[in-house]
């Protein structure tokens, strides 16, 4: 049995411009123990999915409009509030992008580590300190026993990361949602937030659903990868299959605009255009207008849906359905 289950999830935003489709039918599954890539363009509905399961969506303007996401058998999207807060920051627990905007400028470090401790797990806060204190060790902040009465102004931007990834990890919890969590770090810091996110994996089976644009981070760390793009999914397959074998042309498009992969002196790859305005209806394939492989049948059909190409290797791309690409 899966750990998460997730069909047809759908998140509008409703403004005065009109009704912005930011995820738009998305479904995936994720298994204890598994680490699941969303990779795509910034606007592509990666980070919305996330909130979307934490019940973090401000509502108004955001609104989701169908779908299920079941989490060891309960729905995190119908549930009732007190069964979102005792699964909400200790069954699931979620590092975000920004972490200046996500730790209280008024509270210090220790108060907001402690306190997913002291709700869920009901300990005293001498000893929720001392596991506050060892996970700031492990998340590689040196003299934790002095910084940890810090406010999180007296931090640089790096070491507020590192703190946000504490927090998520500090109640060791079975699902973790990692928004570009290492966004911030130097690439040494990097490996050593992702090591430890890989150790906690195998010792207690968490599963790790890890959305960035990173994709040199995503073939080393992640088992199975998801492309998305204008609030859907148009690739998945596992990694290995995802790199060596790409079938959209905006997965191929993305590997090829990483800039090792260009040789030495050429002009950099780029996707030509800009991700589509998701407040509009979208004709076709939402990425035949940025394609360079588009026809008209691309830009006039109803959008393409998910098809299996092989064994959990699936496509969104009308030509590559058909054979001719």
């Amino acid at each position: 049995m899966s750990l998460l289950s997730v069909q047809d999830l759908r998140t509008y935003f409703h403004t005065r411009n009109g009704v912005y489709r930011a995820v738009d039918g998305v479904s995936f599954e994720l298994d204890r123990g598994e680490t699941l890539g969303i990779v795509g363009e910034s606007g592509s509905g990666k980070s919305v999915t996330g909130y979307s399961l934490m019940g973090l969506i401000p509502q108004p303007p955001g609104r989701i409009e169908s779908g299920r996401a079941l989490f060891d058998g309960v729905d995190l999207l119908n549930c009732t509030p007190a069964q979102a807060r005792s699964i909400r920051g200790k069954r699931i627990s979620m590092i975000f992008q920004d972490p200046m905007t996500s730790l209280n400028p008024y509270m210090r470090i220790s108060d907001q580590l402690i306190e997913p401790l002291m709700i869920h797990d009901e300990i005293s806060k001498t000893e929720a300190l001392q596991q506050a204190l060892a996970m700031l060790d492990a998340v590689g902040i040196n003299d934790a026993a002095s910084r940890i009465h810090y406010y999180p102004h007296e931090f640089s931007g790096g070491m507020r990361q590192r703190v946000m990834i504490a927090m998520a990890l500090i109640t060791k919890p079975e699902l973790l949602i990692a928004d570009e969590p290492t966004t911030a770090l130097d690439v040494t810091v990097q490996a050593q937030i992702l090591e430890l996110i890989q150790k906690m994996q195998a010792e207690i089976g968490m599963g790790v659903i890890f959305i960035t644009h990173d994709l040199g981070v995503v073939s080393g760390l992640c088992d199975r990868v998801q492309v998305m793009y204008a609030g859907r999914i148009v690739e998945t397959a596992d990694t290995r299959t995802l790199f060596y074998e790409p079938k959209h042309p905006y997965t191929q498009a993305l590997q090829k605009s990483i800039p090792a992969m260009q040789p030495k002196g050429a002009e950099l790859y780029t996707i030509q255009g800009l991700p589509p305005d998701l407040s509009k209806p979208l004709p076709g394939c939402s990425f035949a207008p940025r394609c360079e492989f588009a026809t008209d049948l691309c830009r006039r059909d109803p959008r393409p849906e998910l098809t299996s190409i092989s064994a959990g290797h699936q496509q969104a791309c009308l030509r590559v359905q058909a054979g001719e690409l």
